[in-house]
């Protein structure tokens, strides 16, 4: 696969939340945000189930290290809190300014991988972050 394919992959990520965002906000009114949450994570565990076996690349989980095992734990409890957050969000606010709020996870990507992975953003990358977050504001910012 090329290096450069992972452009392809952010892009249709960033569609699908696109596409969650919307969805979720439909789905969730006139119901609990928890239990929506919930349901939408029982529907992804049993979509990741079947393309996982489907791809042939189901394996022993009992052979990753334990490094992997608390690292993908600490990912998952992270992503359960955001996604009860986001859902939260979605049923008290406009979807058009709570994703764009949700965004600011770009911010803290970027000063998290500095600070935590050591890795490097020029001044290009950091008025790319801040336009993000000028971006942001401009769109949280109630009229």
């Amino acid at each position: 696969m090329s290096s450069s394919m992972w452009i392809i992959w952010a892009l249709l990520s960033a569609i699908f939340a696109a596409m969650t965002a919307i969805f979720a906000k439909l789905g969730t009114q006139q119901m609990d945000s928890d239990f929506a949450t919930l349901i939408r994570t029982s529907i992804i565990l049993l979509i990741l189930i079947c393309f996982v076996w489907g791809t042939g690349k189901l394996s022993n989980p009992m052979l990753l290290s334990t490094k992997n095992w608390f690292f993908l734990g600490l990912s998952a409890l992270a992503t359960g809190a955001s996604w009860i957050c986001y859902f939260r969000a979605l049923q008290l606010g406009d979807v058009a300014r709570v994703a764009p709020v949700d965004k600011l996870s770009v911010i803290f990507v970027a000063v998290f991988a500095v600070c935590f992975l050591g890795e490097r953003l020029d001044v290009r990358d950091w008025f790319a972050v801040s336009l993000v977050a000028a971006g942001v504001i401009i769109l949280a910012i109630k009229r």
